[in-house]
């Protein structure tokens, strides 16, 4: 019936685990949950290697990093059942009717169901703030407002998908950095017309990256984005970024935007960095890199 499938990397993710087997066992179906650490050599293993003594439950080292796309391929290759269920490893459960709330979504005409992600109301530390901010401000969408832009709001740190959709796919393995895995898979998903459910189903972000972390995956991720789209995998006009991107090109003004990067670079992460980071400033610190980047990954080649 039910594969549960959790990437992780150097995290405990005893809590959400438990969860999630107390509910499955609850809903008396047939179910497994599989956990891959992307080999972190970490610690924190030890703690999660004590989840191989649930029924069902299976936590797994690999020997080496293979990159969040390749975990999620290898998940759901060794998973058994038609339905899988990706959730990332640093969420949390908060509504006791979660598993319920997918299995009442299940049909067979729908391939893909959504549940969404919500930030806690707070966080304390200045260091969390930028990631926090974009989080709660751009991420967190009701079910509502993911409908009207069905394929673009899709990500995969809560989705059920048909397993033999999902291996209409794959995620693409030559991604091996961080970063828009999500919104090539969601582009796919757009190509192939796959029946997309968007409900309110969220998990809480457990995990709050401090702001030179996210501004770091951030990067990787402009860099995956160009790699994916000069790779003609993408549309422009699937990424708002992109969108952007193509217009200064056109207009000549990649070049410039490349200069403001490096001129501006340490002042832009001076406030991203502050109490009170600005989200427009963030879009333009992504833009201006993205211009950076093109410009000078053009010149090695």
């Amino acid at each position: 019936m039910l594969s549960v499938l959790i990437p992780v990397y150097n995290y405990d993710v005893t809590e959400l685990v438990n969860e999630l087997h107390k509910q499955l066992t609850t809903s008396e179906i047939d179910f497994e949950i599989k956990i891959f650490d992307d080999g972190s050599k970490s610690e924190i293993n030890k703690v999660n290697h004590k989840l191989n003594q649930l029924e069902n439950v299976q936590f797994k080292e690999l020997p080496k990093n293979v990159g969040l796309s390749n975990n999620r391929n290898y998940l759901a290759s060794s998973s058994q059942y038609n339905y899988l269920l990706f959730l990332d490893g640093d969420s949390l459960i908060t509504n006791t009717s979660f598993i319920t709330n997918y299995l009442d979504n299940i049909s067979s005409n729908l391939d893909i169901s959504y549940g969404g992600r919500i930030h806690p109301e707070f966080v304390k530390s200045k260091n969390q703030k930028l990631r926090w901010k974009y989080g709660k401000f751009i991420e967190d969408k009701s079910a509502k407002k993911r409908r009207g832009n069905t394929y673009k709001t899709l990500m995969f740190n809560n989705t059920l998908i048909k397993k033999e959709c999902f291996n209409t796919i794959l995620f693409e393995s030559s991604l091996t950095e961080y970063g828009h895995e999500d919104t090539l898979f969601a582009y796919q998903a757009y190509l192939h017309n796959l029946k997309v459910l968007h409900i309110d189903n969220p998990v809480l972000h457990g995990d709050i990256d401090e702001n030179y972390v996210f501004i770091s995956k951030t990067e990787k991720g402009i860099k995956n984005l160009l790699s994916i789209y000069n790779s003609q995998k993408i549309d422009v006009q699937f990424v708002k970024v992109l969108v952007y991107f193509k217009k200064l090109e056109k207009f000549k003004l990649k070049f410039l935007f490349a200069i403001l990067f490096t001129l501006s670079q340490r002042l832009m992460k001076s406030q991203l960095n502050s109490s009170n980071p600005s989200l427009f400033l963030f879009n333009l610190y992504k833009l201006s890199y993205m211009c950076f980047y093109d410009i000078n990954n053009r010149k090695k080649l």
